[in-house]
């Protein structure tokens, strides 16, 4: 069927919207850019993909490479931590972007995420730069663009216009001082409106006690990891594990991101799922490959197909210092389509933040081995995803174009993760339909999330259900108290099958099983 012609993002928000998946937070107060809201069925839909990532994680681990179950335990760390915390991780001094201001439009934006096109003008014969025209990461050179380019052509005294093509495009952080004074910013009419990159730090600061000074000086974590780094020692002495073992935790981690964008996709509040594997040295990398493989497997398994999914091995000279290996699982998102942008994080991070932390917390870390007499620091590797873009990935995923249906767009998400399993629905609001239809409710509630609708036709009820992604719908009709059978609706067929009252139960449960 036809695609509308506004972008999938632009659908996505706007569907989210609709049905409540994600709002802009603060919105009757104009919103905050970079926070969301979660709403009825986003919440729902998050919780799920949660639940399923703790209990494959931590409930129901994978088997290792000797065909043995994991041992993986759980914590909720304190979204504050002691201000050392930071300091010992690296945070406080070098977790940090680059930053460029441009003086005309007052806007900021990340170094690193401008793209430079360097623009040529033909005179006498001799090609000459005129100036750079800029756009940020994931952005097109469009029309708008070319247009600059044009209007700077007749500055410079005419000459013809070259074919422009983002092939030339270079990284801004790339270009001399020389080069950087002749971009031209975004929203900027004039060359050389962008000041040099500055360091800016990406962590929320507030303040613990009466008094707001430097000592009582506190950060929002930028990411969940090291709250399992300073409760490894007390797990271990509380809980019957011992390397290899991991410990998984999902939290809101806090960024002061300066440019915001691609709807949650780059957000100052989210969620992360990691967990920070710790087996003995000589093991690292075993473990850092066996976790690519298994995170890559896991993303499949709640619905992403395989050739959206691709694993990015970053280069050497491109890791932490401290990494041995880093791998980026990426996925074709719309806003970077036909190429991959991060999805998760594999990292062998060796025994780096253990040191660091027993360095600055003057504790011992190290493990004792009894069995082979030596001790060490256990090396980690940590898959670290984003619970808030898997959400995305889901939306994005699962959306639908249909034409032909009573709503164009539907969502086809996996039946385990729906955020709504069954709509339950009498065919009218009179006739004993109402009464059947709320009986059964009452019955599969228990079991199932559903959700009771006996308002307008029968065909809307089935597209806000095909909306939200719901895989089955059940309708009580005036046959139903002659053969005491309804209809099921499949969400993904839009087919309809005839089922007994008594047997509904055992008919949801293998479909949901099976799907």
């Amino acid at each position: 069927m036809s695609q509308p012609e506004s972008s999938l993002m632009s659908r996505l928000v706007s569907l989210s919207k609709r049905r409540g998946f994600i709002f802009q937070a603060s919105e009757i107060y104009g919103g905050l850019n970079g926070f969301w809201d979660f709403g009825p069925l986003g919440c729902q839909l998050k919780n799920n993909l949660r639940d399923q990532w703790w209990h494959d994680m931590v409930e129901c681990p994978p088997l290792g490479p000797d065909g043995k179950p994991l041992s993986i335990v759980g914590l909720d760390s304190s979204i504050i931590q002691h201000p050392r915390t930071w300091e010992a991780s690296g945070h406080a001094a070098g977790f940090a972007d680059l930053m460029v201001d441009c003086r005309e439009s007052k806007h900021r934006y990340r170094a690193d995420h401008i793209l430079c096109l360097e623009v040529f003008y033909e005179k006498a014969g001799v090609k000459k730069p005129l100036g750079v025209l800029s756009a940020l990461e994931g952005d097109e050179f469009d029309t708008t663009i070319i247009k600059k380019a044009k209007k700077l052509m007749q500055k410079a005294g005419g000459g013809e216009i070259l074919p422009i093509e983002a092939s030339l495009a270079v990284p801004f952080t790339t270009l001399s001082k020389e080069q950087q004074g002749l971009v031209i910013g975004l929203d900027a009419e004039n060359v050389g409106t962008l000041t040099e990159p500055r360091a800016f730090n990406l962590m929320f600061h507030t303040y613990v006690g009466v008094f707001q000074d430097e000592d009582s000086k506190v950060y929002l974590r930028p990411e969940t990891a090291q709250g399992i780094f300073l409760q490894y020692k007390n797990i271990m002495d509380s809980s019957r594990v011992k390397p290899p073992f991991g410990v998984a935790q999902v939290g809101k981690s806090f960024r002061n991101e300066v440019t915001p964008r691609n709807f949650i996709f780059r957000a100052r509040e989210f969620e992360q799922m990691e967990m920070e594997f710790f087996c003995p040295p000589e093991d690292g990398m075993m473990w850092y490959e066996f976790w690519v493989a298994e995170r890559l497997r896991w993303w499949e398994s709640v619905g992403c197909r395989k050739e959206n999914l691709f694993g990015h091995v970053i280069p050497e000279n491109e890791v932490a210092h401290y990494s041995k290996g880093t791998t980026d699982i990426e996925y074709r998102w719309p806003f970077t389509a036909p190429n991959f942008g991060e999805l998760e994080g594999v990292a062998y991070r060796t025994d780096y933040d253990l040191k660091q932390h027993a360095a600055f917390s003057k504790t011992n870390l190290d493990y004792i081995d009894q069995e082979a007499k030596r001790r060490y620091v256990p090396h980690v590797v940590e898959p670290a995803s984003g619970l808030t873009r898997g959400v995305l990935l889901l939306l994005a995923e699962g959306y639908q174009y249909d034409e032909s249906r009573a709503s164009p767009e539907w969502l086809k998400i996996k039946p385990s993760l729906a955020p709504i399993k069954l709509g339950i629905f009498p065919l009218v609001n009179k006739d004993g339909m109402p009464e059947v239809a709320e009986k059964l409710y009452l019955d599969l509630r228990q079991t199932y999330t559903c959700q009771f609708d006996a308002k307008q036709s029968i065909g809307k009820r089935y597209a806000r259900m095909d909306e939200a992604g719901t895989p089955f719908c059940i309708t009580v009709d005036g046959e139903t108290l002659k053969d005491q059978a309804v209809t099921i609706r499949d969400r993904d067929t839009a087919s309809q099958e005839r089922v007994a009252l008594d047997k509904v139960r055992a008919y949801v449960a293998a479909k949901l099983a099976s799907a």
